[in-house]
């Protein structure tokens, strides 16, 4: 997480959106950098509002704008799916060597997802119900219009490295199994929908 003090400016880390990237680019002219652990980098909007956010308005008097990134809802899963597939992962219950793409979202569609599926939804950590969401998402496949809304409020030009990026792997999904995450990630396509 990123907070842009003089702009009034948050910027969420959702997982697998190139949060990485954005924090390598950007975390030099933020004043606050969260960039671990990682429960702390991926602080989601709900915990945000209720912890960070009232300090941070309390002390500067006035409101920041909360912005956030979202990506495709199985785009997303199967960079989840490819990245815990890499060799080394120090708590092998998270990998998902082994697993196709289809036990993958069989596992993450249950109502308590084992180690390796259990990664939340975007909908979840960026609008959850009950609780005010990011203010403005942006898609993670036009990252390029995220890119120019920080160079505008942050007045300076902004390059993305390449950074943490998963592996490439093949997720093929039998109709089934795109059936089943549709219906169980019904909230984050829905979300993706409203992302112009």
């Amino acid at each position: 997480m990123l907070v842009f003090w003089e702009q009034r400016l948050v910027l969420l880390a959702t997982p697998k959106t190139g949060s990485t990237a954005l924090a390598e680019a950007l975390a030099r002219f933020a004043a606050i950098s969260i960039q671990t652990p990682p429960e702390l980098k991926h602080t989601p909007v709900k915990r945000y509002r209720r912890f960070m956010g009232p300090y941070l308005e309390q002390v500067a008097k006035e409101p920041f704008t909360v912005i956030g990134v979202m990506r495709e809802p199985r785009d997303w899963l199967g960079s989840w799916y490819r990245y815990r597939q890499r060799a080394g992962i120090p708590d092998k219950r998270r990998s998902t060597a082994g697993l196709s793409f289809d036990a993958f979202i069989q596992a993450y569609c249950t109502d308590a997802p084992p180690a390796f599926a259990n990664v939340g939804t975007q909908a979840g950590f960026l609008r959850p119900e009950g609780v005010k969401g990011a203010d403005l998402l942006f898609r993670h496949d036009r990252i390029d219009d995220l890119v120019q809304y920080l160079e505008g409020r942050l007045n300076r030009q902004i390059t993305l490295p390449l950074s943490n990026v998963s592996p490439v792997a093949p997720t093929p999904l039998s109709a089934e199994i795109e059936a089943l995450l549709h219906r169980c990630a019904e909230p984050d396509f829905a979300l993706y929908a409203t992302l112009v």
